[in-house]
């Protein structure tokens, strides 16, 4: 197959592919694959594999393909193309939740400087890394890299790498429970949508609604809330998105939760468990857990939920996910509190402390813990936030935070 005719079969791909006939394009490019001896033909068909292999959920061979492109690029011997392999490659480990491989590849993305792609690319490689982060609860550094991704899209004038940052911005002010902000960025990617997105994929859209769902549910607005995850799930529904489909099936377990209707939220935790495990994402699984775990908790059926936090607890530790120890901790808290076992109750409550001192999940100018109930905060320009009250009150001529590291004794 010479270099026209797999231009044209892979023209042909995304064709079908755009038009939902996501089996039939995958053949078409497989067959390319196959037969081309095109190498530049071989790598952007790899890109259609590796695009469409991650909006179905299948990581592994999502990751498979990135290998394959990364042999393919230093066959090229293009600086450029080597840059994109390595960043799909990220991505698929950040897919897999393999936090610490996508940080890692990120940053030989971000050494590859001077290429025109690295250029282009350099916003997307910071969204990656910034999710990474977030997934290993290493917020500060999280938060420099979501906004340095903004940087980029605002630079650039690419609107639809600032809608996904807006949406990871708001999944990470979700987690540190600033719910106003967690509704206020998937809001604002919403409105990039509806602004420039005529001819985008729908995604952008679900994707948008997802996470205004679950700010919404946070907030308490349920009715909201269900209304943009019916909206979301649709989509993931017409496209085959099963990713989405897991997580929409998650924020309506938490929605009829929130509304003490156990027995219409334990089938969808279960059903999202199923999709979750089938695709690999197991800070999903530990989302889910976690859920499953308070439904327990609702119908004091406290052994069950502590089964259910053993199986988080092994996922969290194998992740390295900081922010859910913490929670599991937490709830074990209560648990043992209401058992009256103090010799547990005591350990928790240590481990508890331990990982908000580690996550550096509290105020430096109060000194209360952040995450613990809904508050505004705000952060300072080099990424440690504070509760907006604490600065308003007392303003800063610095972080204090940096202050505090800059003066550790060198040594004991």
């Amino acid at each position: 197959m010479g270099q026209d005719q797999t231009k044209q079969q892979i023209e042909k791909g995304l064709h079908l592919y755009q038009s939902n006939q996501t089996e039939k394009a995958l053949r078409v490019w497989m067959r390319v694959l196959e037969k081309s001896a095109d190498p530049a033909g071989r790598f952007r068909v790899l890109g259609c594999l590796i695009t469409a292999h991650a909006e179905m959920g299948r990581y592994k061979d999502m990751l498979k393909f990135a290998v394959v492109q990364i042999d393919t690029a230093r066959e090229l011997e293009d600086p450029d193309f080597l840059t994109e392999s390595y960043l799909n490659l990220a991505r698929s480990n950040e897919k897999l939740c393999e936090f610490q491989k996508t940080i890692s590849y990120c940053k030989t993305c971000l050494n590859m400087q001077g290429t025109t792609v690295s250029l282009q690319l350099n916003g997307q490689v910071s969204l990656s890394m910034g999710n990474a982060f977030l997934g290993l609860s290493i917020f500060q550094k999280a938060l420099e890299c979501f906004e340095k991704a903004l940087r980029y899209a605002h630079n650039n004038d690419d609107k639809m790498l600032e809608c996904r940052v807006c949406c990871s911005l708001g999944n990470f002010y979700t987690q540190i429970k600033d719910y106003e902000k967690a509704l206020f960025f998937p809001c604002k990617a919403a409105e990039l949508v509806n602004d420039y997105g005529k001819g985008w994929s729908l995604k952008y859209r679900a994707m948008s609604q997802y996470h205004m769902a679950v700010a919404y549910q946070k907030l308490g607005r349920l009715a909201d809330a269900m209304d943009c995850c019916e909206e979301s799930m649709k989509i993931a529904l017409q496209h085959g998105d099963r990713p989405l489909q897991a997580l929409c099936l998650l924020c309506f377990a938490d929605i009829h939760r929130s509304r003490r209707d156990v027995q219409t939220a334990f089938p969808r935790y279960d059903s999202s468990m199923s999709i979750m495990t089938e695709i690999g994402n197991r800070l999903g699984l530990i989302q889910v857990l976690l859920g499953v775990t308070k439904c327990w908790m609702i119908q004091k059926e406290l052994d069950k939920a502590l089964e259910s936090i053993e199986k988080a607890q092994e996922l969290a530790e194998g992740l390295g996910n900081k922010l859910g120890l913490l929670k599991l901790h937490c709830l074990c808290e209560r648990i043992y509190r209401t058992k009256e076992q103090q010799r547990e109750l005591r350990d928790h409550v240590v481990k508890f402390h331990e990982c908000v001192e580690e996550m550096e999940l509290y105020c430096g100018m109060c000194g209360e813990s952040i995450g613990e109930k809904n508050n505004q905060l705000q952060a300072l320009p080099c990424s440690h936030f504070f509760h907006l009250k604490c600065l308003q009150t007392n303003g800063t001529r610095g972080c204090p935070n940096c202050r505090r590291l800059s003066v550790k004794p060198g040594y004991v």
